[in-house]
């Protein structure tokens, strides 16, 4: 019975030994497509706030005094153009702010690139929008699109509202 016992007994050690080795390879493994996805985001990054630093200094230089800047941090990268007006209408004063900004947020847990875009016309908000898509599934000329789609949407506005 005893010689029974040491087998089943050193066959669990070896099978508790083999899980802790699958375990820890996995892990390894996880660990090593946990820094694939954050390379593939920072790539994704570095292309798409290109891209968008050069739409919104498109959309800035065909509307005079629009102000461009830079964004990056810990909020994201991109680009925002942005103009204060001072209106005089019937005596009174008002100032009309106008901005339109996007960029590419922060590599996160989530494993999601996300692209989020902001545009004001006129002290009116037209429209507050994040779009994201896994890491692994992203299509980076869809980025594009719809980077282009919302400067040319808020251009349109913004020219419909400022003449």
């Amino acid at each position: 019975m005893s010689d029974d016992f040491n087998e089943r007994l050193e066959s669990a050690i070896q099978r508790g030994k083999q899980r802790a080795e699958r375990k820890a390879s996995a892990e390894r493994q996880q660990e090593m497509s946990a820094e694939e996805l954050r390379r593939l985001h920072t790539s994704y990054r570095l292309s798409l706030s290109e891209h968008i630093e050069k739409a919104v200094h498109r959309v800035a230089d065909h509307f005079p005094g629009f102000r461009t800047e830079a964004l990056f941090g810990e909020n994201g990268w991109g680009a925002a153009c942005y103009r204060d007006d001072l209106r005089i209408e019937a005596g009174k004063r008002s100032n009309q702010y106008s901005r339109l900004e996007m960029m590419i947020r922060p590599y996160s847990d989530l494993n999601v690139l996300e692209l989020k875009g902001k545009g004001t016309v006129m002290n009116r908000e037209l429209f507050n929008r994040n779009h994201f898509v896994t890491i692994a599934e992203v299509n980076e000329v869809d980025f594009l699109r719809l980077i282009d789609s919302w400067a040319i949407e808020y251009a349109e506005v913004y020219a419909a509202k400022s003449m």
